[in-house]
């Protein structure tokens, strides 16, 4: 067989690449910005480019553009260290895709809200100038709990916190989110502007007043005066967020590929086809949100202990009791009898009654759940679940159970979730094991981990006022994770799960 040599040297076929000028060619069925994203003006700056804001806040900012044309809220958004995503973004004019799964259907859409792709440190505008740019009206944050600097103790900014000193030598280049905004507050006020809102969209509880508590601490450590017109004239509203996401993978990139007709995409993100999106109303110019499905409230507080303690705590039992099963996604231990039971027991039993709630929303509120936790399509993998234990514990599922135990409700699936989570730290880097240590506190627990005696052991870690607080009866509740930390090391997670179900949830699947 002969072979020409313009075939042998024939370059390998170039993949297009997602761009503004290729948006025209994407197949039919994948949907896309019903306005030119180069017409946007940049309204709103974003702390934390991952995966979470772009298939949430910024997917939810398209939906509102395109229902009312209003074109002011272009997105700068501000990936705070690794360059890794603004790099893929600016190659491809900031266009990404979102798949949105759902009972094995898979939806595409490419975003074009992103006006800006920033790298933080490398920034030659700096976070600051952006902030107070008059036409920015929303700073909105996906910095996770971390991101914030706050003592668990006290729930005010941790003044001695390695980022925030380094921030106070450094105030013209700040590299914390706290940082960030206090400096670009300074610059609007210096020039006499109008204040964005400040919208916090993190898992945290009254997550806008912790944030506005943070942002006059940390102003008020060169200038009362800055922090006294912050408390005066910036507005935090609190809010509650909801979709589960996943980072990004090869094999979202080849879904991607595949959806948009052969067109490469390196930014896509997956995430479950649920969003809600609840925030404090609040006075000022703001994308029309609610025409996406946000809901503006006077109050989000139920709103925030309901996915708090119902969403977020039950993913942290499937994820701590989950990997001690060797389950190494939450989709996995959702699907578990035994898991799946303790879940559903867990948030009907344990969390709701200390929800407002009625029976028919709490139902449907728990069947929802578990069979968002059951989808396949969303690999939430136990250490990106279970990571930064040591603050989610308290708010998500210490809270519920230090309310039931003041009125002397049982908490057995509270007490067998905080006994997997010590268990982490005893040996996290087992072979085999698909859950690792990422946790501020991960070294020092470690040490407490290391104390042969399991009801010793319990006895130490409750004894962390910074994670745990105050518990009622905190004797009874350290004898009894030391029991279940003992039966996890003895027996299989499904016996020690079984023997605490009650009996209208034995045998049931969830």
């Amino acid at each position: 067989m002969r072979v020409s040599l313009n075939t042998a040297l024939a370059e390998p076929a170039i993949v297009p690449r997602l761009s503004a000028r290729n948006l025209s060619r994407l197949p039919p069925g994948v949907a896309r910005p019903q306005f030119a994203p180069s017409a946007l003006s940049t309204g709103i700056v974003h702390l934390g480019c991952g995966a979470f804001h772009r298939a949430h806040q910024a997917l939810a900012t398209q939906h509102a553009i395109g229902a009312d044309g209003d074109r002011r809220w272009g997105i700068a958004a501000i990936a705070m260290s690794s360059p890794d995503v603004v790099t893929a973004l600016r190659a491809q004019d900031n266009l990404y895709t979102t798949l949105l799964h759902d009972g094995g259907r898979t939806r595409a859409e490419v975003v074009g809200t992103i006006t800006e792709a920033v790298h933080a440190p490398t920034d030659p505008v700096g976070v600051a100038r952006r902030i107070a740019d008059p036409r920015v009206r929303v700073v909105t944050l996906t910095v996770t709990t971390d991101g914030y600097c706050v003592s668990p103790v006290t729930g005010r900014l941790d003044a001695g916190c390695d980022r925030v000193v380094a921030d106070l030598r450094r105030r013209a280049r700040p590299g914390t989110a706290i940082g960030m905004l206090v400096a670009g507050l300074a610059e609007v006020r210096r020039r006499g502007g109008i204040p964005p809102a400040v919208i916090s969209c993190d898992n945290m509880t009254a997550n806008g007043r912790q944030l506005r508590s943070a942002v006059m601490d940390f102003a008020a450590l060169h200038d009362d005066r800055l922090a006294a017109w912050i408390g005066r004239n910036v507005r935090f509203p609190c809010s509650v967020v909801d979709r589960i996401v996943q980072p990004g993978s090869a094999t979202d990139a080849a879904v991607a590929r595949n959806w948009l007709g052969g067109i490469d995409d390196r930014a896509p993100v997956s995430a479950e086809s649920f969003l809600t999106w609840t925030i404090e109303d609040f006075d000022g110019e703001r994308p029309r949100w609610e025409a996406a499905g946000a809901r503006f409230v006077g109050d989000v507080t139920d709103h925030e202990k309901a996915k708090l303690r119902l969403l977020n705590g039950t993913h942290l039992l499937l994820a701590y009791l989950g990997a001690s099963a060797g389950h190494a996604t939450i989709a996995q231990a959702a699907a578990d009898p035994a898991l799946a039971a303790l879940a559903r027991q867990f948030m009907l039993c344990e969390q709701a009654p200390t929800l407002a709630l009625s029976g028919a929303e709490l139902h449907r509120t728990v069947d929802d759940l578990l069979r968002r936790f059951r989808n396949p399509a969303i690999r939430h993998d136990m250490t990106r679940v279970g990571r930064n234990g040591s603050d989610k514990l308290r708010p998500r599922v210490v809270a519920a159970m230090s309310d039931n135990i003041a009125v002397r409700r049982p908490t057995p699936a509270a007490i067998l979730t905080i006994a997997a989570w010590i268990r982490w730290f005893e040996a996290p880097c087992a072979d085999g094991a698909v859950m690792r240590p990422d946790d501020p506190r991960a070294e020092e627990l470690a040490g407490l981990a290391a104390e042969a005696d399991p009801h010793r052991r319990a006895e130490l870690f409750l004894r962390r006022a910074d994670i745990f607080g105050a518990i009622p009866d905190r004797d009874r509740v350290a004898r009894a994770v030391g029991d279940a930390v003992t039966e996890l090391s003895r027996d299989s997670v499904t016996d020690v799960v079984r023997r605490r179900l009650l009996p209208e949830f034995e045998g049931s699947a969830g």
